[in-house]
C-alpha cells in the first residue's frame, strides 16, 4: 500500500490505466447473508475448510492504494444487550476484524450514523490494534437527518462539521482514505444535494481538507435519482472514486422510481475512469434467502458454493470495481465471502447469461425493497420497521404469504407467518402501532413508502388472525 505522502502528491496512476489494471491479476472472497437476519441462513450453505490467507484479490486505486476486493461494510456490527440497553459487541467486533485483516481484507466501511451511531468508535478500536498501514479506512459525511432539520446554512455547515471532526475522534486517526457525501439523490433530488453539500459550501471544505491530507480520496454514495448522479458525475470536481448499489438483480431490474439500474451507473463511472465502490451486492441479505426453487437453481449449477458467492462474485466481476463491502456479523459470513475473494473466479458470458434468467426469476417474487440499513430507526412511536418488512420478505420467499382461505396450504402458511410475525416482533413494535407521521420516509434510501406498507402489513396480519383472506 502507498503511504499517504504517495497517493495525495505522487504521479501515481491514470484512471485509465487503472481500469486496465484491474481487469487482471485480481484474488478475492465471496458470500454469506451480510447480518440480515439473527442466525445464519441454512439454505446459503457454507464452504468446508479455512479460507486461505494469502490469496485476497486485490483491486488498484489510481492513486496506488492495493485494496481488498472483499470491503468490510461496519453496518451491522454485532451487538448484544448492556446495562444501558443495546451496544456493541466490542470482542465481537475485534474477532472479526483481526481475521479479516489476516486473511488479506484492508478495506473498512463506516458512517457516523451506523448501527445507530455506534459504528465509527467500535471499528476504530478494532482497527486501532492494528499497524495503520494495514487498513484503509472509508467514513461519510451523513448529514440527511440535519438537512431535513429547521437549521440554517451556516448551522448546517457547522454541524456537518462538527460530523466530520468527530469521526478523526471516533476512528482514532489524523487522516481518512476514502471520505463519502453519504447517500446523495434521495429527497427532492438536486434541491437537497445543492442544501446538503453546495449552498453550505462544504464540498470546497472538503477538497481543501484533502489538499492538508486530512482526506486522501474524496467521493460519494448514491440512492435515488438518476438525476442526481449525472449531475454530481458531471461537477468540475476530481471525484476519486464513486460508491453504488449493484448486484445481479438491480443490474437490469432496479425497482422504478426508487434506485436506478446498475449497468448504467458502473458504464458512466466507466467512461470516466472513476472507480466503484459496491454497496449491497446481497439487496440486505434478499440475494442470500431467496425462494426454494432458486436456491435449487444455483445449487445445481455450483453445489460446492453457497447461494450468496453468486451475488458476490457478479458485485465484483466488472473490472471498474475497486471494492465490494459486506456487511459480515457472523464469523461464517466473513469466512465463506473470503473463499469467494481468494481469488475471485470472475464470470463467464455464460454465468451472466444464467443471472440475467435468475434476476428475471427473483422480479416475480413481490418483496419490499427493504435492505436492512435501519435508517429509518428509531421510530418515535417504536416500531421495528426493518424487522416487519424483513420477516415478510422471508414469508414471501417461503411462499406463506397466502392469497386465500382457497390457497392449498393456506393453514400451513397462515401459522408460518403469524407464529414468526411474533417471534420476530414484538407486538408493541408491529405494524398496526404505525401512526403515519410518516418522519421515516424522507431517511430511506430506497424510496419506500414505509407508512404505507405498514398499513398493509398490518391488515394482512389482521385478515390472517380473522381468517378474512
Amino acid at each position: 500500500m502507498k503511504t499517504k505522502e504517495q497517493c495525495e502528491h505522487g504521479p501515481g496512476m491514470g484512471r485509465r490505466a487503472f481500469l486496465k489494471t484491474m481487469g487482471g491479476g485480481a484474488v478475492a472472497s465471496s458470500a454469506m447473508l451480510a447480518g440480515c437476519g439473527p442466525k445464519a441462513d441454512p439454505k446459503a450453505g457454507t464452504a468446508i475448510g479455512e479460507p486461505p490467507t494469502d490469496k485476497m484479490t486485490y483491486r488498484t486505486h489510481p492513486c496506488g492504494d492495493k485494496v481488498s476486493l472483499l470491503g468490510y461494510g461496519c453496518m451491522r456490527w454485532p451487538t448484544r444487550e448492556g446495562a444501558n440497553g443495546t451496544e456493541i459487541d466490542q470482542e465481537a467486533v475485534n474477532r472479526l476484524v483481526d481475521y479479516a485483516i489476516e486473511h488479506g481484507v484492508n478495506y473498512f466501511d463506516t458512517a457516523p450514523v451506523y448501527v445507530q451511531g455506534l459504528s465509527e468508535k467500535a471499528t476504530g478500536i478494532a482497527l486501532k490494534r492494528h499497524p495503520r498501514e494495514k487498513w484503509l479506512i472509508a467514513t461519510k459525511n451523513s448529514n440527511q437527518r440535519l438537512s431535513s432539520g429547521n437549521f440554517t446554512t451556516k448551522e448546517l455547515r457547522d454541524l456537518s462539521i462538527e460530523m466530520y471532526e468527530n469521526s478523526f475522534k471516533e476512528l482514532q486517526v489524523d487522516y481518512i482514505d476514502y471520505y463519502l457525501l453519504h447517500s446523495i439523490g434521495g429527497g427532492d433530488g438536486i434541491p437537497l444535494f445543492h442544501r446538503r453539500y453546495i449552498d453550505t459550501g462544504l464540498i470546497d471544505f472538503f477538497l481543501k481538507e484533502k489538499e492538508k491530507g486530512r482526506i486522501r480520496n474524496l467521493g460519494w454514495s448514491f440512492h435515488g435519482h438518476q438525476e442526481v448522479f449525472d449531475y454530481a458525475l458531471n461537477m468540475d470536481i476530481p471525484w476519486d472514486f464513486v460508491q453504488i448499489q449493484s448486484n445481479y438483480v438491480d443490474w437490469r431490474h432496479a425497482d422504478s422510481g426508487r434506485n436506478v439500474n446498475a449497468e448504467y451507473l458502473y458504464t458512466e463511472l466507466e467512461k470516466r475512469g472513476i472507480p466503484g465502490v459496491i454497496m449491497e451486492p446481497l439487496l440486505g441479505g434478499r440475494l442470500s434467502n431467496v425462494p426454494d426453487h432458486i436456491v435449487s437453481r444455483l445449487k445445481q449449477r455450483r453445489p460446492d458454493n453457497s447461494v450468496a458467492s453468486w451475488a458476490f462474485r457478479f458485485a465484483g466481476n466488472p473490472p471498474g470495481i475497486l471494492t465490494v463491502l459486506s456487511g459480515m456479523t457472523y464469523m461464517e459470513h466473513l469466512q465463506d465471502n473470503i473463499r469467494t475473494f481468494s481469488p475471485i473466479e470472475l464470470l463467464s458470458e455464460e454465468d451472466l447469461e444464467f443471472l440475467e434468467e435468475t434476476a428475471t426469476l427473483m422480479k416475480q417474487y413481490p418483496t419490499v425493497p427493504c435492505n436492512d440499513c435501519k435508517y429509518c430507526m428509531p421510530c418515535p412511536y417504536a416500531l421495528d420497521i426493518p424487522a416487519i418488512l424483513l420477516h415478510y420478505n422471508k414469508c414471501v420467499n417461503e411462499g406463506n404469504v397466502p392469497k386465500s382461505t382457497q390457497d392449498a396450504n393456506y393453514r400451513e402458511a397462515r401459522r408460518a407467518y403469524l407464529v414468526g410475525y411474533d417471534r420476530s416482533v414484538p407486538k408493541l413494535r408491529q405494524a398496526d402501532h404505525c401512526t403515519g407521521c410518516k418522519e421515516c420516509n424522507p431517511h430511506c434510501p430506497q424510496m419506500i413508502d414505509i407508512p404505507a406498507e405498514m398499513q398493509r402489513i398490518a391488515k394482512f396480519v389482521d385478515d390472517l388472525k380473522q381468517d378474512k383472506l
